[in-house]
């Protein structure tokens, strides 16, 4: 169904699905046909291409893991010194959950819960809508709460990363040459800088060289893993899960706390499921078992033995694991290739920041804002300028106020580790409405893993007044933004309605009255063409003259990712001179209205942009003591409508066909 936005134009929210999970069908007199709609990413292009860039994307973020996961975790032993059974039991717990989070969890079963071909949290939040068969409370919170924590991993992860990888300069082996040491914050800063700033030129020309370089740095973690294990043999006893369950069990509430920084290892998780739509699965899945796994267990295990050989190692002030294992002669390389590591990272979580907020908008859970296209080849490549500077105030707040990454590891957990429960919530209600298992199946099954997620998740929160705080807030804030704009639309849709006359009784009125008619076609976009839009009440009541072709034009958001073009468009005839259409996009498109009106072209039907006058509605909110919120959401949502780009520039539609007119409402 389409909803009227604040602003009185159209704006989008999913339809509800058939109870068999299919999507609905149209009862619509024409539907355009064309060709066959979007595909698996990895059927049009080569495999191994794919399988590269899935290196070079989606595992930016777990990649750069190493840098700070074990060192996090051995924070506790600065003090007091290391045992052998305890840097083996840490580094346990390092392998299995990037075995059972990242390779049980994820890539061998929630993948295969794939929305058309795409994955995400709002993707899995539609599927689930698909198999539950309606629009629920429960699915709409979660998927609320998944994309508002992603806000938290979206800043932290650009911080903790770079500043990680900065952080190297504090080496003596690096300061003999030069002391960069006191400049790392000022170093970090500028390249975070540099890093928001080259966004809206798009990342299609360097995005080639991502696949290779982190290849290079994938090889160098099990290159440099490697040559360490036999340091200390001993490591090895890390394979076995017992260690790890030894050390979580028999340490007490330090086991605990050192459970939640563990898990730094598995950041960055959720993006194999969020970017299957670009590289597909099966190119996702083997880079992964066949190559990025065995990199990071191989670097995990030549930390723990160098520091099993070396164990005054963790008492010392710039106590590095990941940097102490290359030679001093290929430390300044090693910093420079880490920090170029860190930059592709941040660059793929910025993008999916991007991915989200369009979907969250065409989701109807966003403002609309202003979303600009850097490739005219790839969909995918946006820009959000809004959402860029946001992001680029917080990362550069969160390097000021907590100065180095071992305070930020405290921060960064709790964001993710909801996130990952979250999926799996959801993953349990697909298992069980769509895929149809038994129920003791999904409470074996999906309880196994969510019992994974909330002893994580409990390890996380125990550092909330460490820094735990910041994704808790950035969250919060993000879930009240989307809860507030979902609720304010959805009131005033209502109150559209209630306030509105059916299109068929003006239409009634019309043959009766017969206004003055003048040429050309005139556009009135509307949240349902059942009722008449408050622009052509306005346009008769004002203008009192009826263009001698009028077009009643919504715009639908389908719960799934693309919209074949085959179903762009729907027609109704509603009159001689009155016509009704529904374009439908998918959650990851952009409603082009000229786009989608040249298909309308070629199928036949006499459109001409450059002679067609759109009429929007504007609407004025001001607060009512009735609207159902309370007083401080009606002022959020109305501020929200405010800040929301027009229609105009979010449908594409040339502003010098525009006429716009405007109304007071109350909410």
């Amino acid at each position: 169904m389409t909803q009227s936005g604040p602003n009185g134009d159209s704006s989008t929210t999913a339809v509800p699905p058939k109870p068999d999970g299919r999507a609905p069908e149209s009862n619509s007199e024409h539907r355009a046909h064309g060709p066959a709609g979007h595909g698996n990413a990895a059927s049009g292009h080569g495999f191994w291409a794919m399988a590269l860039g899935s290196v070079g994307v989606v595992y930016g973020d777990i990649g750069t893991s190493p840098l700070y996961a074990l060192k996090a975790s051995l924070e506790h032993t600065k003090e007091t010194g290391t045992h052998e059974a305890e840097i083996v039991g840490i580094v346990s717990l390092l392998i299995w959950a990037l075995i059972f989070i990242v390779t049980v969890k994820y890539v061998l079963f929630i993948m295969r819960a794939d929305n058309k071909g795409e994955g995400g949290t709002l993707s899995l939040m539609a599927l689930a809508q698909h198999a539950v068969g309606k629009r629920t409370m429960p699915i709409f919170l979660l998927g609320v709460a998944g994309a508002a924590l992603f806000s938290g991993d979206a800043i932290i992860t650009p911080a903790i990363s770079v500043l990680s990888a900065i952080e190297g300069l504090k080496l003596p082996a690096v300061r003999q040459y030069v002391d960069l040491s006191p400049y790392i914050l000022p170093i970090t800063i500028a390249i975070l800088i540099s890093l928001f700033v080259v966004q809206s030129r798009g990342t299609a020309k360097v995005a080639a060289f991502f696949g290779p370089i982190m290849v290079l740095f994938f090889g160098t973690l099990a290159t440099l893993g490697a040559t360490h294990i036999f340091d200390e043999p001993a490591i090895l006893k890390a394979i076995n899960p017992v260690n790890g369950l030894v050390f979580l069990f028999s340490h007490g509430a330090k086991s605990f706390t050192t459970l939640g920084l563990v898990f730094l290892a598995v950041t960055g998780a959720e993006a194999l499921y969020a970017d299957m739509g670009h590289f597909g699965r099966k190119p996702i899945q083997l880079a992964w078992v066949f190559f990025v796994l065995p990199s990071l267990i191989l670097n995990y295990l030549g930390q723990g033995a160098f520091i099993l050989a070396h164990p005054a190692v963790v008492t010392q002030e710039n106590f590095s694991p990941f940097y102490q294992l290359a030679p001093d002669w290929g430390l300044i390389p090693l910093i420079i290739l880490a920090t170029v590591a860190t930059i592709i990272a941040s660059q793929a979580v910025i993008t999916g920041a991007f991915s989200i907020v369009r979907q969250a908008i065409q989701l109807g859970l966003l403002p609309r804002m202003e979303i600009r296209h850097t490739s005219e080849s790839a969909e995918g490549q946006i820009f959000v300028p809004r959402v860029n500077r946001l992001l680029l105030i917080g990362v550069v707040i969160l390097v000021i106020l907590f100065k180095n990454s071992d305070s930020l590891a405290n921060a960064y957990g709790i964001a993710v580790t909801a996130s990952m429960a979250v999926d799996t919530a959801l993953a349990a209600i697909v298992v069980w409405k769509l895929w149809r298992w038994p129920v003791w199946g999904v409470l074996l099954f999906v309880g196994f893993f969510l019992a994974i997620d909330m002893s994580f998740l409990s390890a996380n929160l125990v550092k909330v007044l460490e820094g735990g705080w910041v994704p808790i807030l950035l969250g919060g804030a993000s879930m009240v933004t989307m809860w507030t704009w979902s609720r304010g639309t959805s009131q005033l849709n209502e109150k559209s309605k209630r306030d509105s006359i059916p299109t068929a009784d003006l239409l009634r009125m019309l043959a009766k009255s017969k206004p003055t008619r003048v040429p050309g076609t005139a556009v009135f976009l509307t949240g349902s063409p059942d009722v008449a839009p408050p622009a052509l009440m306005h346009n008769l009541k004002h203008n009192k003259v009826l263009h001698e072709r009028v077009v009643l034009m919504s715009v639908v958001t389908e719960d799934i990712p693309r919209v074949d073009p085959a179903n762009r468009f729907e027609t109704r005839k509603l009159s001689d001179d009155f016509m009704a259409v529904t374009l439908r996009f998918g959650f990851m498109e952009s409603p082009r209205i000229p786009s989608a009106m040249a298909v309308l072209r070629k199928a036949g039907y006499k459109f001409d942009i450059m002679t067609t006058s759109f009429f929007l509605g504007r609407r004025s909110l001001k607060p009512s003591p009735t609207s159902g919120m309370p007083l401080w959401q009606d002022k959020l949502f109305i501020s929200l409508s405010k800040q929301a780009t027009t229609a105009t520039d979010f449908f594409a539609i040339p502003s010098d066909r525009v006429v716009e007119l405007g109304a007071q409402v109350t909410i």
